[in-house]
């Protein structure tokens, strides 16, 4: 047996995977409460010690961990025009594990500059202008940084002609110059920046955090758990050299605050007469919808759904809805159980969270008329030939409706404009393996591509 312990440092909970690599199996899984404001080392320790009760005194010759203690990875984000560069370094702040807090404009307000020292982010992303493009407006916002009362690092990554200037301007601050995150016209350049953005995580972000005395147990801090999520994601749609992928794929992690929705795809359009407008993403394309999740941020899923949405499909009537969700507002560490109004309540917040958060990542098309006829306009991608779904989550994995709440991140021609998977299989992580394997595969890319080829459940049934 050659162990190999994988950890999830989490906000609320610390989970831990233990995999035999020899074998390539799971040999066992558990969590705990994260101790973050005592000893995150605590928390770290339950966990184990748990899943030593389940699979004996096992003993670990490797251990690797991801981290979203202490709400992640904080990021602000600052372009030119909100359809390009400030799109641009959005898609690479979240490709990179981030949670994008705010995304800036055009020139910096007093009032912007104010807002971004009350979040003091753990990085800024500065970028501005297409190489050789507009240096005025990337200028004047790296001296409006430069009056910050705060010392984030900053990362410059927009016209490489004003580079140098952009950190002469911010001496005084943690800079790190990137190459632009949008050289051309329409062409992000998303990866150097991703790098750099993991690179400070590890090298300041952790510290920090309080992370670092975790390494000294477990080792390097790999990456942030939605990276990991992103890493998983990807090696299970393309595969390695050796082992084959699944194909493209669209992911649902539905959280209690957050729902981050993955995209393995190059969605170029399938539509006839067909044009894409606007930036064109990456293959790999995370999202977060920080309104939707199924506790902290209940009221937005009814915000952004509508009560009657919800009580159509609880089958509750309106008043009732309304009570519940003030109720699990208040009382997010409530779980449905046995209480049949609860269970319906939760299936319908669950359906409407992810049709939301999905139709908001996928595409979309616009109808104009040409001189050759109708003709098409696609904004993002275009993910209507995607076959598979791959959910987790709690509200997904403790529920004998997976099945139907999944099916509401697929096509539906109420809404025809919409280019969400039209004919996609559901998959089913029901042991939270996603994050451990993405961390798994920096070391054994083959064994955990396996894995989940072998342990992801088929709409509620084992492969």
């Amino acid at each position: 047996m050659k162990a190999v312990l994988l950890i999830d440092f989490g906000s609320t909970m610390t989970k831990v995977t233990a995999v035999d690599v020899e074998t390539e199996e799971i040999l066992g899984t558990s969590q705990s409460y994260t101790t973050i404001e005592t000893d995150i080392i605590n928390g770290l320790n339950n966990a184990v010690a748990l899943l030593k009760e389940k699979i004996g005194d096992v003993t670990f010759v490797e251990q690797y961990a991801c981290s979203s203690a202490a709400g992640g990875l904080r990021m602000v984000a600052i372009g030119l025009v909100p359809e390009l560069t400030a799109k641009a370094a959005r898609q690479a702040s979240l490709g990179a594990g981030a949670k994008v807090i705010k995304t800036y404009s055009y020139e910096l307000t007093e009032s912007d500059l104010a807002e971004i020292d009350e979040i003091n982010p753990d990085i800024c992303l500065l970028t501005g202008g297409t190489d050789g493009g507009n240096k005025e407006n990337i200028v004047f916002n790296a001296n409006m940084l430069a009056r910050s009362t705060r010392n984030f690092p900053i990362i410059i990554a927009g016209n490489r002609n004003c580079a140098d200037t952009c950190k002469e301007i911010l001496k005084d601050k943690q800079t790190h110059v990137c190459e632009n995150v949008m050289p051309r016209l329409d062409i992000p350049n998303v990866g150097p920046v991703q790098a750099k953005i993991r690179e400070i995580f590890l090298e300041q972000i952790v510290k920090a955090k309080g992370l670092s005395n975790a390494e000294a147990l477990v080792g390097d801090i790999l990456m942030p758990t939605p990276s990991a999520m992103l890493t998983a994601m990807k090696l299970l749609a393309k595969g390695t050299k050796t082992e084959e992928g699944i194909g493209d794929l669209v992911g649902v992690d539905l959280g209690g605050a957050t729902t981050d929705i993955y995209s393995m795809s190059f969605g170029l359009p399938t539509t006839g007469m067909c044009s894409l407008k606007g930036l064109r993403e990456e293959y790999a394309k995370r999202t977060v919808e920080g309104d939707i999740g199924m506790r902290y941020s209940i009221h937005g899923i009814v915000d952004a759904a509508g009560i009657d949405r919800v009580s159509e499909l609880s089958g509750l009537d309106e008043d009732r809805c309304r009570e519940l969700v003030d109720y699990l507002s208040v009382h997010t560490d409530v779980v449905p159980g046995e209480d049949d109004e609860l269970e319906k309540l939760d299936y319908a917040l669950a359906s409407l969270a992810i049709e939301t958060a999905v139709t908001r990542h996928a595409g979309r098309l616009e109808q104009f008329y040409s001189p050759m006829g109708i003709s098409y306009m696609q904004t993002g991608k275009d993910l209507t030939a995607v076959k598979v779904v791959i959910v987790t989550g709690g509200a997904l994995i403790h529920t004998k409706r997976t099945g139907a709440i999944a099916a509401h991140a697929q096509f539906s021609p109420l809404d025809a404009m919409s280019l969400k998977p039209k004919e996609a299989e559901v998959l089913v992580d029901r042991k939270y393996i996603l994050a451990a394997m993405g961390l798994l595969s920096t070391v054994y890319p083959d064994t955990a591509l396996r894995i989940m080829k072998r342990e992801l459940i088929k709409d509620g049934t084992r492969n």
